[in-house]
């Protein structure tokens, strides 16, 4: 056999039987490391005598020369690996015994912790690397189904040559990452990734930061600037200055219900780069900045429930990266809508419970991307401009001094909301202007001045819910569900109707067998103003099993409404009617139990409705004994 060949082999014989050695030791536990770690000497060994082999070509003498280094190499290599792998210490073993006991994992899916049995040496185990004296260094926990067992008092803090952990991919749900961390003095590399801690960062955690390399998504920076500010955030104003000096680049930020009080500190101006500041439930007691006008790159400011005052800057409705203002909640907040330009990117605009006054703008309808608007309980007057319609999902205007006809939804075709209640709108609404509005969830329109018949297309709208259109004048005629189709309308409110109202040839004048299409129907309010009486039958009352809340005041009542089987009643409303007679013999499964009357108050006599609250039968013409046991029930009016 040439010299060449037999160099060639031994090179094969040497290389193989050095990455078995390598893998053998390998296996005796592995922990991860940080990226720049220096690969074994081994690794380098094995590409060493690879390249040699590679050159088998060249001259017989550097190759000789080449196996004797490799060689030699390969022995010096064999002998640190023995001198690295020992056995572990007996209170190294128990300390990892007791992490195990007190963990709670899944043996079927683990790989590492369910292989710790003390028969063994700990060194051996699946995640665990020793050192040579036989102390623990690395933890290696990566996707081994943990759940619990991880806290403050746990022996895992008290393996003080730990220089590793890894427990990525577990599952500490709602669990705290613990404090104790910082007792693992020795600890450079720790990777708490996608474990599913929550709460609290412990500001502990920052002494750590000169050894410890943290894999946590949080930085080292971000713990120094925590020390720096955690004594600022006191509820005084110096936390902008202390935010603006530590965080130049900060491009959220979200410190409400923090308990601030005092102006925002002009400081904040230097932070350019914002584009989303939530600092609402604080207790400001001054204006909004005028500065805020100058954040170029602003998307979202939130600034509700913080004891804002005087006037708003309109420059700030300018910003042209703007899409959400919430000011929501600031009573002593005024200021109008500006007329605004083509560039605005307003998507939500949110001034409810305000003291914004004034008109609306027809140049509102310029914003083409707004689709929520809240002005409720504000000042603002004069007409609703039909612009504003055009894109909108969410109105609410309730609670103002609107005035002027009701403006067409026929284009706002994917609006859900609508709350027009409490202002001064007048005249008939025509059917017209709410059709096609197939989202169309909720409509109130109450307490205004409208007129003629109620728009007939509302009761085709295949997915409203709640229709309200109570203290206005309506009249005239309308079919409440053409063609028998049901309703997924759940609450319905008529009070103070005219005297027309539902008189059609369908819907005898105030039968309420006309609604049998609200079979999900819970809140029914039915009011008249006239001498007419409300017709109520077995067949009709039968046809609201979801019923909790039923208002028939001043509905003419001749009788108690046969209110059988209503399991969900909350709510019964019978006052200023003309039922009569003695209150004897009644059986009522109303409210999940049973009311029962029999003669004088103890004679057999059951009152058990956890539901039912309120009940009212004032001014009526009962006579005999009313239930003496009625405390069960909130209120009781008689």
């Amino acid at each position: 056999m040439s010299l060449e060949r037999r160099i060639r082999q031994t090179a094969h014989v040497g290389a193989r039987r050095l990455t078995g050695t390598s893998q053998a030791r390998s296996n005796k536990g592995k922990v991860s490391s940080p990226q720049n770690a220096e690969p074994p000497l081994q690794t380098l060994a094995i590409h060493f005598t690879v390249i040699c082999v590679l050159h088998h070509k060249l001259k017989m003498r550097i190759i000789f020369i080449t196996w004797l280094f490799s060689i030699t190499i390969l022995t010096i290599l064999c002998i640190r690996t023995i001198l690295v792998y020992s056995q572990c210490l007996e209170d190294q073993k128990s300390l990892l015994l007791q992490l195990k006991n007190s963990l709670k994992f899944n043996p079927p899916i683990s790989i590492m912790l369910v292989n710790w049995t003390p028969s063994n040496d700990c060194c051996g185990w699946k995640g665990v690397t020793c050192d040579q004296a036989g102390h623990v260094t690395g933890l290696d926990l990566n996707s081994d189904s943990i759940s619990s067992g991880v806290n403050q008092s746990s022996s895992l803090f008290r393996l003080q040559f730990l220089e590793c952990l890894n427990l990525v991919n577990n599952s500490f749900i709602f669990k705290q990452i613990p404090s104790s961390f910082v007792s693992l003095t020795s600890l450079k590399y720790l990777n708490l990734s996608n474990a599913g801690f929550s709460g609290q960062i412990p500001i502990e955690l920052s002494l750590m930061t000169s050894h410890c390399n943290f894999r946590t998504q949080i930085y080292q920076s971000f713990f120094r600037i925590l020390l720096g500010i955690q004594n600022c955030l006191d509820g005084g104003s110096e936390w902008g200055q202390a935010i603006s000096s530590s965080l130049p680049n900060l491009r959220v930020l979200s410190l409400s219900n923090c308990n601030f009080s005092g102006p925002i500190d002009s400081s904040l101006l230097k932070l350019q780069s914002f584009s989303k500041i939530h600092l609402g439930s604080n207790n400001y007691s001054a204006p909004v900045p005028d500065f805020f006008a100058n954040f170029r790159n602003l998307i979202v400011l939130s600034l509700s429930s913080s004891n804002l005052k005087r006037q708003f800057l309109e420059k700030i409705f300018l910003i042209p990266t703007l899409q959400t203002l919430d000011l929501t909640n600031n009573g002593l907040l005024n200021g109008s809508l500006p007329e605004v330009g083509q560039i605005g990117s307003l998507q939500r605009l949110v001034l409810s419970n305000t003291n914004f006054s004034g008109k609306l703008p027809d140049s509102i309808g310029n914003l083409r991307n707004l689709s929520r608007v809240d002005l409720s309980f504000c000042d603002f007057s004069g007409p609703i401009p039909n612009s504003i319609l055009n894109h909108l999902v969410y109105l609410d205007l309730s609670s103002n001094n609107f005035s002027g006809p009701i403006p067409s939804f026929y284009m706002s075709k994917n609006i859900t909301y609508i709350d027009l209640s409490h202002n001064a709108l007048l005249g008939p609404v025509p059917s017209s202007y709410f059709e096609g509005l197939l989202d169309l969830v909720y409509i109130d329109s109450a307490y205004n001045s409208f007129n003629g018949r109620v728009p007939s297309s509302l009761f085709s709208l295949p997915y409203l819910q709640k229709l309200l259109l109570s203290n206005n004048q309506f009249g005239g005629q309308v079919a409440l569900f053409p063609n028998g189709s049901l309703s997924p309308l759940d609450t319905l409110d008529l009070i103070s109707i005219s005297s027309h109202f539902l008189s059609t040839t369908s819907v005898a004048p105030y039968n309420l067998n006309g609604f049998k299409g609200c079979k999900i129907l819970q809140d029914l309010t039915f009011r008249t103003t006239t001498c007419q009486s409300v017709q109520v039958s077995n067949s009709s009352m039968t046809s609201f099993p979801q019923l909790s809340t039923l208002r028939l005041a001043s509905c003419k009542l001749q009788e108690f409404p046969p209110l059988m089987n209503w399991s969900r009643m909350v709510y019964l409303d019978l006052s200023d009617n003309q039922i009569s007679g003695e209150i004897l013999n009644w059986n009522w499964n109303v409210g999940n139990g049973t009311l029962m009357f029999q003669g004088e108050c103890g004679e057999n006599h059951n009152n058990s409705w956890p539901k039912l609250q309120i009940i009212d039968l004032a001014l009526n013409n009962f006579s005999g004994w009313i239930q003496c046991d009625a405390i069960y029930i909130g209120e009781f009016h008689y």
